[in-house]
Parts: C-alpha cells; sequence; structure tokens
C-alpha cells in the first residue's frame, strides 16, 4: 500500500475486514482529499464489486453506468436496469454466486460505491432501494463489508450517517477524511521525490490546503512558487478553473454558498449570522441556515463562540486555505503572477491570515508542544470593543485550567524580532483583554513564528515559543 499517514483510517478499515459481523462503513471528506484513493489502496483494487456515481447525468445514465458495473464484476443479465430496486437485486444476485473475488485474506466480500450522493438523482428512489437492499439482505451477511463514499458531505451526514429511516443505527463505522496536516505534506512530498524545505512545505499548505490531489499535480522539477503560478495562474493551469468545480461538484445550487465564502475570506475573525446576513443580503432564514450548516460539514468554514461577547450568538471563520486563497489572491483575476504578487502588501496580509489558519488547523500539534493535550479547551479571536485602542487577538486558546494562550503568529523568511514598539503592543493588547473581559485566568503569551523568534532585549514577554519544527511533529 502506497498510503501516506490515515493511520487511525487504516484502523478503521482494518477493523471492518476483522470484524464476525456485517459492517457498512460510510467515508466522506471535501472534494479531492483523497477518499477514494485511501479505499482503492487499502484493498489493492480488489473489490467484489465496485461502482461509481457520474456527475450530472440523470437517472437513466446513473443505472447505464451501474449495470456496466454488474456486468464487469459476473451479472449475466444483459437486458437494461429500469429501477434501483432491479440495480440491487442484480448486486444481490452476484453477491450470493459463489467463487466470486473476496478479500484474501479474511475473506470478505467488499462492495464500494463510489460517489453515491451522485447516484441519487431526484425522484429516482435510489435511497428506498439502498435501504431495502441493506436490511433485507446486507445486514445479514456476516461475510460483507459494505462501504459507501462521497464528496458532497452534506448528503452523507445527512441522508445516510444522520438518517433517522431505513439507515438509523445501520451504519457500522464512519470515517471523515481531512486534509493532511503539514507533517503528512512533507511525507508526501519526500515520497514524490519532491525537494522542499519546512517552509516551502507551509507555503504550500497556505496555498493549496493540504489537499493530496493537489500537492499530486506538483512538478518536482519546479520550485513551489513556480508550481503555483503554474498550476492557478496560468489559464491552462490544472487548477485554474477548480475553485468554481470544486462548489459546483458538491451543491446543486452553489451560489448563495459562493456569496458566503466571499464575504467570509474578508473577514479573518469570522462574522455573525448577523453580519453575513447584511453583507451577502441572504435573507435570514432555512436558506442561509441549510448553507452555514453545508460549509461547515464540508470543512469550509468552522462555527465557534466567542467567550468575551455578550450573547449567544456565534460566529462563522474560514479555515480552509485553498478557499481563502482563491478568494483573497485569485478573484476576479486582477493578479497575473505569484511571482509578482509575492512581497506586496497584499500579499504580506494573505500571509497573515492564511498562517492563522495553518495554526488553527493544527491546534493539536500546538497544544502538545505546550503540554496541554489532556486539557480542554476553545479556541477564539477577539477584538477590543473600544475604537481608540484597536487592540485585537488573532486566536486565543482558552484553557480548562485556569489559564488563557494568547496566540500571536507571524509567517517569515527569518526569524522574528521583538522591537520595543511591538513589546509595547503586546503588553497593550493584554492589558485591553484583561480589562474588557474582567478574566482571572492566567495570561501566557504565546509566539508561533514560521522561522522562529530572535531572542533580544524585548522578547523576555513571550511565556512560550512555538517554530516550524514543532508544527510538523507526528
Amino acid at each position: 500500500m502506497n498510503i501516506i499517514g490515515r493511520k487511525s483510517e487504516q484502523q478503521v478499515l482494518s477493523d471492518c475486514v476483522n470484524s464476525e459481523k456485517p459492517e457498512f462503513l460510510a467515508v466522506y471528506g471535501r472534494r479531492r482529499v483523497g477518499k477514494t484513493f485511501l479505499i482503492r489502496e487499502f484493498f489493492n483494487n480488489e473489490f467484489t464489486f465496485y461502482a461509481t456515481g457520474v456527475n450530472n447525468v440523470g437517472m437513466k445514465e446513473q443505472l447505464e453506468y451501474f449495470n456496466d458495473s454488474l456486468l464487469e464484476y459476473g451479472s449475466t443479465e444483459t437486458t437494461p436496469l429500469k429501477t434501483w430496486r432491479e440495480a440491487f437485486l442484480r448486486l444481490k444476485q452476484i453477491l450470493l454466486k459463489p467463487g466470486i473475488k473476496t478479500d484474501p485474506v479474511s475473506g470478505k466480500k467488499i462492495v464500494f460505491l463510489d460517489e453515491l450522493p451522485w447516484m441519487d438523482t431526484p425522484k429516482s428512489g435510489f435511497r428506498a432501494a439502498l435501504d431495502h437492499f441493506w436490511n433485507s439482505f446486507g445486514s445479514t451477511k456476516n461475510e460483507l463489508v459494505f462501504i459507501v463514499c462521497g464528496s458532497a458531505t452534506s448528503y452523507i451526514i445527512n441522508n445516510i450517517l444522520g438518517d433517522k429511516g431505513g439507515f438509523y443505527n445501520r451504519i457500522t463505522q464512519s470515517i471523515r477524511l481531512m486534509p493532511f496536516s503539514l507533517k503528512e505534506c512533507e511525507d508526501f512530498f519526500e515520497s514524490n521525490r519532491i525537494s522542499v524545505n519546512r517552509h516551502d512545505v507551509i507555503l504550500s499548505y497556505m496555498v493549496f490546503g493540504g489537499i493530496p490531489y493537489y500537492l499530486g499535480l506538483f512538478n518536482r522539477r519546479l520550485s513551489v512558487t513556480q508550481n503555483i503560478d503554474t498550476l492557478l495562474f496560468e489559464q491552462n493551469g490544472k487548477l485554474y478553473y477548480e475553485y468554481d468545480r470544486l462548489f459546483s461538484s458538491l451543491f446543486r445550487n452553489p451560489g448563495k454558498h459562493l456569496q458566503i465564502m466571499k464575504e467570509l475570506s474578508g473577514k479573518g475573525i469570522g462574522m455573525t449570522r448577523k453580519e453575513i446576513i447584511f453583507h451577502t443580503k441572504i435573507p435570514d432564514g432555512e436558506l442561509l441556515s441549510r448553507s452555514l450548516v453545508e460549509l461547515e460539514q464540508c470543512g469550509f468554514i468552522r462555527k465557534y463562540r466567542n467567550y468575551t461577547k455578550k450573547g449567544k450568538e456565534h460566529y462563522y471563520q474560514v479555515v480552509d486555505p485553498f478557499v481563502l486563497f482563491c478568494n483573497k489572491v485569485l478573484k476576479e483575476r486582477k493578479i497575473s503572477s505569484w511571482v509578482k504578487y509575492a512581497g506586496t502588501p497584499a500579499y504580506h496580509a494573505w500571509c497573515g491570515n492564511s498562517f492563522e489558519i495553518v495554526c488553527l488547523n493544527h491546534i493539536r500539534e500546538i497544544k502538545q508542544i505546550l503540554g496541554i493535550s489532556g486539557i480542554e479547551s476553545t479556541e477564539y479571536s477577539w477584538r477590543s470593543s473600544s475604537v481608540s485602542k484597536g487592540a485585537q487577538i488573532d486566536m486565543l486558546i482558552d484553557r480548562s485550567d485556569n489559564c488563557i494562550n494568547i496566540c500571536e503568529m507571524k509567517f517569515t523568511n527569518q526569524p522574528y524580532i521583538i522591537d520595543v514598539e511591538y513589546e509595547k503592543n503586546l503588553i497593550h493588547k493584554t492589558e485591553c483583554f484583561r480589562e474588557e473581559t474582567k478574566t482571572d485566568k492566567s495570561l501566557h503569551l504565546t509566539m508561533i513564528c514560521s522561522a522562529g523568534l530572535q531572542h533580544n532585549a524585548h522578547s523576555g514577554i513571550i511565556t512560550n515559543e512555538i517554530d516550524a519544527d514543532d508544527l510538523f511533529i507526528s
């Protein structure tokens, strides 16, 4: 197997194969994150049956593609399929045949339905047929491992994992496949013989978000900067149109989702629901609620409470680096080259915002370095309510052990230097936060610097230091 990382996910797959009961596994995660690759590699492409849904085709075409797979895996029925009930009946007949392909070690029959949401076209009866197939047949076969997979994360969550009907309590295992961590990105580059240092690994994550498919498009003869230009800025680049394709593949009507992402990308600390309504002009109601939930389920945004603010309103914040990059850098295609963009004031603003997302997505590693892995915490941003003071903290780690880490994050090529003015600024932030929030918790100033922190007469104010190597711990 040529699988980078994914240790816990491989353990789930191994548990399914070694189980003594029927297993129904749901695998989900955003487009291009490597779901199909993981399943194919783990089982070495050896399935008892495999079929995939096809995007943007109707029920008739979906059934035709499914029937092609049935014939490939041993069905002798040549008449065209008319219903999904017939399709699953033929699948059942294949699974009951003697001598069919099974897992060589466990003897399990492995069925893999890829891109399942695309199979379920409107009024097709797909879910009812799948429900009947599993409940009347699959759930009685101890030798069966039934795997469904889809990039339309909301569909899997709402219609499979969260279903209150026929699938209720039927899913035995689930895998939410996340983007690579920085360490997994580094391992991926090494596996593909792409020579990069850790600064460039972080930069690639800030642009591509740890998505294996995107990283797999790198030309190892080019630098990271050249690959960014080639893939995203050249009109024939393989990812030039990826942003629109990403959303259209996940949502049938992505207009509202795109509006929300555009506005949220302009506000690093996030926005409240009221602010989203004001800026997007999307009416308050079910459509907005559904769009926000779907964006959160796909991993593009996170929903969090800011405990320094009065009231119970939540904030919504972009946590997908690629989405942020497309909205901040590629918007309206005003920038013709990454090389020309790098070093500009807009570039440095993007770097600051994007590196904050890198840190937010590596809270587990940060807490491990701080020695607080077992301590519950909440991460959020804070901005002073006083216009004159103007203090802002991009990330707080509010801990249950009566401490708060006030995190400052800096993405630089050289060790970061705290001068007298920045020292005063840090003191000012801490005092404002203490005064306005009335917290009695211990406040620990924490610097997270990609190139480390240079010690001098002003750095003694810092309680904890974290550098790039710390973010790469496995």
